[in-house]
């Protein structure tokens, strides 16, 4: 078993890092352009699979609340997987939370998502 390292949330994979400014500002295509046809996204208790249901899932993950995203953790796992921390304050229940995004690439393409408290 490989233990997590961690690192300057800078040194996060350029896919990893385009993604998640992608997906704080809220741009469905170009968070979508990070993840491999067949990636599966695991949210909240869904699981999204595939093209058509992870672009579903960009559009729609916080659409109902405002709040604001800042990285604060990352993690090297191994080369193929990393975790990103992230803090987010807003009108949603609780209005708090740290989030681990926990991220597995191949062919420098999300294959695996994984969000989680």
């Amino acid at each position: 078993m490989t233990t997590p390292t961690s690192i300057a949330t800078t040194d996060l994979p350029a896919t990893v890092r385009d993604y998640l400014a992608a997906h704080a500002a809220r741009d469905t295509d170009a968070a979508l352009a990070a993840f491999a046809p067949t990636a599966v996204v695991v949210d909240d208790g869904h699981t999204y699979r595939g093209t058509d249901e992870v672009r579903g899932f960009l559009a729609d993950a916080g659409g109902e609340f405002t709040y604001t995203t800042d990285l604060v953790a990352a993690q090297r796992v191994d080369a193929d997987r990393w975790t990103a921390t992230l803090h987010l304050e807003g009108d949603f229940p609780g209005g708090v939370v740290d989030l681990v995004y926990r991220f597995v690439l191949a062919d420098d393409r999300i294959v695996e998502l994984v969000i989680a408290p």
